[in-house]
Parts: C-alpha cells; sequence; structure tokens
C-alpha cells in the first residue's frame, strides 16, 4: 500500500470493502511484518544507540523525542514496553501510478527504532490483535532480561517517499485525541488514511475521512481519493461517493436541462449566461444527451410560441377593450420572447449538428405558418413586436441553410415541406412588412437563395410549383436578383434535357 493513497484511478473501482471486526481478514495481507529471527544482543545494541528517533532530514511530520519527553509519552524509552522497528521494504506490495517516482532508499536511512506502550497500541486493531496473540506466551520477540518484559516487532514499510514518516505520525497520533493539529490539509489526510486503514486506526481514519468530506479536493487529489473509497466500509465512504457520483442515470441531463432553462429564463445577465451554456454544450461528453436536452427545449419553446399566436390570431376571450388588448400585447410578447429562445437553441442544435429533429417539426408546421400569416396580416403587431417575422425568419433561414448546406441531411419531403409551408411567409414579410432595416434585408435575401438552392434538388415537377411563387423574389433591378435567375436557369436546362434512355 503506498504512503500517498495510490493510483491515478479516474473512477470508483469494485472491490471488497474492508472488514475491521470480527477475525480482521486485513492482518494477513497488511504491511506489517513480525520478525522474531533477530537475535536479543542485536536488539539490545540498537537500543544502546538510539536515545531518541533515527530519521532522516526528510521525516516531516514529528519532531524527535526531547529529553523532557512525557511520562508514558510517545518514544519514552524510560516507561515503554514495545520497541518498534519501522524498516523500508525494497518493493512496494501495491502497484502505484503516482506520477512522483520511487526513489532508492539508502538502508542506513530507513530504518528507525522507537519505543512505545502496548495499552496505547490497543487503539490499532492490528496491534491488538498482535499483541493478544502473542503476549500470552514467551518467545524470542520477548526480552527476559529486564525486570519488566520488552516486546519487540518489526513493521515493513512501502519503499514510497515519505512513508516513514506517514507511518510514524499515525504511530504518533495513538498517543492523542487530538487529530486536527495533525491532519490539516488534504495532502496530510490522504498519507495519513492509508496507514490508518493498514493499522485499523478506527479514531484515525473517522478523522481523515471527516476532513477530506469537508474540504474540497483537487483533481489529482480526487483521483488518491477514489483509489482508497474502496478500502472504506459504505457508511464511511457514503459522503465521499455523494460528491462525486450520483445514483440517477439521467442526472447530467437534468442539470443540463436546468442550465438551459435558467439562461433563457431566469437569469438576469442572459447574454452572459447563454455564451457559458453554449460553451457547456460544446465541451459536453455526450452528443446524444446534449440532442435530447436541446430537442426538449426547442419543443417546449417551439409550443408556446405557437399557442401565443394561435390566441392572438384566433382569439377566444371576452371583456372590455383595454383587457383584450392587454392580453394581445401580452401574446405577442410571449411570443417574441420564446422565438428569441429558439433562435439561440437552433443556433446551438446547428453548432452541434444535432439539429435533424427540429428541421423535421420546422418542416410540419403548416398551422403555425398560418397563424403567423394572419397575426402578420394585422397591423397591430407592428407597433408592440415589430422585430417578431424577422426572428421568425431568421430560425427559419437557419435552419434551410444547414439543409441546403448539408449539415443536416433531409429527406425530400421534409425539404419539401420547409420551403412550401415557410414560402408564404417570406413572400408576405417581404412584401407587406414595415420598410425593411439593413439587416432584415439581409435575411430575405439570404433566405430567398436558401429556398432556391432547396428547390434545386427537388424533382422537376415540385420545382416547378414552387419556383413559380418564387417570382416574388425579383426586383425593379433584374441585376439585384441572381439567384432567382440562376434557379431559373438550371431547371430550364434540367426540363430542356432529353430523356434519359432506360437503364
Amino acid at each position: 500500500m503506498t504512503a500517498g493513497g495510490g493510483g491515478g484511478a479516474g473512477g470508483v473501482t469494485s472491490g471488497k470493502k474492508r472488514q475491521r471486526s470480527g477475525s480482521y481478514s486485513r492482518l494477513s495481507s497488511t504491511i506489517g511484518i513480525i520478525d522474531s529471527s533477530r537475535p536479543d544482543n542485536t536488539l539490545t545494541e540498537r537500543t544502546q544507540k538510539t536515545s531518541g528517533i533515527r530519521r532522516t532530514a526528510s521525516h516531516t511530520f514529528i519532531a524527535p523525542s526531547s529529553s523532557a519527553a512525557v511520562s508514558r509519552g510517545f518514544n519514552d524509552s524510560a516507561t515503554a514496553d514495545v520497541v518498534l522497528r519501522l524498516f523500508v521494504d525494497q518493493l512496494p506490495l501495491f502497484d502505484t501510478d503516482d506520477s512522483e517516482s520511487i526513489s532508492a532508499v539508502d538502508s542506513d536511512q530507513s530504518d528507525v527504532q522507537i519505543y512505545l506502550h502496548s495499552d496505547v497500541l490497543c487503539r490499532s486493531k492490528y496491534f491488538a490483535t498482535l499483541v493478544s496473540d502473542r503476549w500470552q506466551k514467551e518467545s524470542n520477540d520477548v526480552d527476559s532480561g529486564n525486570s519488566s518484559r520488552i516486546f519487540r516487532l518489526n513493521l515493513g514499510v512501502p519503499a514510497t517517499p515519505g512513508s516513514i514518516d506517514h507511518h510514524l505520525a499515525v504511530l504518533q497520533l495513538l498517543y492523542t485525541n487530538d487529530f486536527s493539529t495533525t491532519i490539516h490539509n488534504v495532502s496530510v489526510a490522504l498519507c495519513l488514511l492509508p496507514v490508518a486503514l493498514e493499522l485499523i486506526f478506527e479514531d484515525c481514519i473517522k478523522a481523515c475521512v471527516r476532513f477530506l468530506e469537508a474540504v474540497p479536493w483537487a483533481e489529482d487529489e480526487e483521483r488518491k481519493i477514489l483509489s482508497i473509497v474502496p478500502l472504506l466500509s459504505k457508511e464511511e465512504s457514503q459522503e465521499l461517493l455523494a460528491r462525486v457520483s450520483i445514483d440517477k442515470i439521467d442526472s447530467s441531463e437534468q442539470m443540463l436541462h436546468g442550465l438551459i432553462l435558467s439562461a433563457l429564463h431566469n437569469h438576469p445577465n442572459m447574454a452572459f449566461a447563454k455564451a457559458f451554456v453554449a460553451k457547456l454544450l460544446r465541451d459536453f461528453s455526450s452528443k446524444e444527451a446534449a440532442k435530447r436536452v436541446l430537442d426538449g427545449a426547442f419543443q417546449s419553446s417551439l409550443k408556446i410560441v405557437k399557442e401565443s399566436l394561435e390566441e392572438y390570431s384566433s382569439p377566444d376571450f371576452r371583456g372590455d377593450h383595454n383587457e383584450i388588448e392587454a392580453i394581445q400585447r401580452l401574446n405577442l410578447h410571449t411570443a417574441m420572447t420564446n422565438g428569441r429562445h429558439l433562435v439561440w437553441l437552433v443556433e446551438r442544435m446547428i453548432e452541434l449538428r444535432v439539429a435533424d429533429t427540429a428541421v423535421q417539426e420546422w418542416s410540419n408546421q403548416a398551422a403555425f405558418t398560418a397563424d403567423l400569416l394572419r397575426a402578420l396580416r394585422d397591423d397591430a403587431w407592428r407597433n408592440i413586436v415589430p422585430g417578431l417575422p424577422a426572428v421568425v425568419l431568421r430560425c427559419t433561414c437557419k435552419l434551410s441553410n444547414a439543409v441546403a448546406t448539408g449539415t443536416i441531411l433531409a429527406t425530400r419531403q421534409v425539404r419539401m415541406k420547409i420551403v412550401k409551408d415557410w414560402l408564404p411567409v417570406l413572400i408576405l414579410c417581404k412584401d407587406y412588412a414595415t420598410p425593411m432595416m439593413p439587416s432584415h434585408k439581409t435575411i430575405y435575401v439570404e433566405l430567398e437563395d436558401t429556398f432556391l438552392r432547396i428547390i434545386s434538388t427537388l424533382p422537376l415537377s415540385d420545382a416547378q410549383e414552387l419556383l413559380q411563387q418564387c417570382l416574388s423574389f425579383s426586383t425593379r433591378n433584374v441585376e439585384d436578383c441572381p439567384h432567382l435567375i440562376s434557379a431559373f436557369t438550371t431547371w430550364f436546362r434540367r426540363a430542356n434535357r432529353f430523356p434519359l434512355p432506360d437503364m
């Protein structure tokens, strides 16, 4: 087990949760090694040579013992009944993907001896089980030459950076209930938690987990946390997992749908919110999910526009003049507002190349275009929503252009219907609308050209019917309508071609 929490796992790995009760099954696979092969005189020599913790300059988690050590404190040789040797194994027992390379550790710098107390060590279930099993019998692990028995243990630690430090820090925490002083950032918690799990030190485990639950994580820290989660119990990992995963399969779509609705309807800085959501849509991992969300928002806005224009063009209410006028103004404003939403949604759908459903829907709007024509023939809209024709035609132009350019591959029926249903609206807007602003004129000309290009993809009989309606595209100066001339020229050239022989 690496002291830094190990790998760069991108998600929660499956595996059996750690067992820390009953038979303590983790003891058989722990890093800890009990070594009774060292003779007693070797222990005596090491004890005489070591007045404090042998450590390298890199040991940063705890300070060396001082001459003023508290009675029965950590590393108090005068009262200790356990001598623990920490040493670095040459090879870690677990693989690690940590980007920090594992440095070769000189043997003289990787061997630490400390003095501990068996009753304190029992806070660790690992040591509690170990001592209870072996304390019952005389063995070479007990220095019987002293007036009181001294228990000798060896614990191997992984050959990873800081491993000795991390074990020393956890061992020192056995002597205190104040974990907050030591566990003060995510890096420390991630270093200590694997050791606490190894030694089954429940209080330290809880302290590390509580800290990790309460603070933000960097991306690399999140990966390390997810690699440790399988070792935690379900209760311990619940809050950690809740931050990075969710039970609902469609939660991402619900989140994206909510963001779109907020950007369109609720956010005060609508332009900034729309720009931000547009970026999220571009970067969204699932194109199909983005399509479903956009299709739903498109259908919702289109329904509101259609219902508003239907109520405006065929009112079904009674009241005095002022009430009726207020309701009609509201209907037009509602249609205008949601028409703008439609333009933005269509732009996002075309950008992501997921506008095929919107094209089909827009090509099947005979009732909607009929209501729109009735509304536009009434002069009332001119003073209420003068930009309404441009908004509706902008949607039509963008969807039609996606068809004409092949961005959306539409069937013959769809190509035919989108021109047939929307051509009368274009003609009415151009002929009867208020004097065109330069931007409106650009929309009209662009949509004319787009319709003519779509007509060129249809069979000659269908094209003949539609081209006759396009005669209104002509202007006083024939040179101003080259798109119309080109369309008729193409049709006549094809119509005058000799029939092709049967194949």
